[in-house]
């Protein structure tokens, strides 16, 4: 029997899921990547028992929360389009990387998810649909949903797609990690073009600690 859900709001392949009933009221927003981010990169991530949160992202959540800003975790979850786990699968994951950052004091706002992959099989497959990112659709549909203030947001990613995304979504500032995949999207950071996102790197998420300071 396919998967329903009423957070899989498309039917399908887009997962929109709110923690909290906060919004942002104009304000900035903390967007996030999940895997290599959030929590350790161990490569299509589709068991909770292999959940292993990095603890400056951690710090990074609850340093946001302490300060009213919102939390966004968008992610491409490829693994679902290609078939190696489902929405379920997702579903227990995220449900114990919230019980763990809550064991720091830590919470997410909103989580959005895309299955969509060019590799995909059926209704996932897609090159480059809105909602995956480089697209900008899971960010539109966070300020849709949360009424943020997307230039003074920052996004964090292990990838240049994730920054890209954040770009194409008009987000001002982006942050890229040593995390998960950060040194390869590193060494590649020269070649890309971000218009007017000012970019940084860090050697985790604790380099957005400085942009948390910069919010009144």
């Amino acid at each position: 029997m396919p998967f329903s859900d009423s957070r899989l709001i498309d039917g399908v392949a887009l997962w929109c899921e709110a923690l909290t009933s906060r919004v942002s009221n104009g304000r900035p927003a903390l967007f996030c990547d999940r895997d290599g981010v959030i929590v350790e990169e161990v490569g299509y991530l589709g068991k909770p028992e292999d959940v292993r949160i990095i603890p400056a992202a951690a710090s990074l959540i609850r340093a946001a929360n302490d300060r009213g800003i919102r939390v966004v975790v968008v992610t491409n979850q490829s693994g679902i389009g290609r078939g190696y786990f489902g929405w379920e699968d997702f579903r227990a994951v995220q449900g114990r990387m919230v019980e763990e950052l809550a064991r720091s004091g830590a919470e997410i706002d909103l989580v959005v998810a895309s299955a969509h992959h060019e590799a995909g099989g059926g209704v996932f497959a897609s090159e480059a649909h809105r909602w995956r990112k480089p697209g900008p659709g899971m960010i539109l549909l966070a300020r849709e949903k949360l009424n943020v203030d997307l230039r003074a947001s920052l996004i964090v990613g292990d990838k240049l797609s994730d920054l890209e995304a954040g770009h194409a979504a008009d987000i001002g500032n982006g942050l890229l990690v040593r995390t998960g995949h950060g040194e390869d999207a590193v060494r590649n950071l020269a070649s890309a073009f971000f218009g007017r996102m000012k970019v940084s790197v860090a050697a985790d998420a604790s380099g957005a600690l400085a942009w948390l300071e910069t919010i009144a």
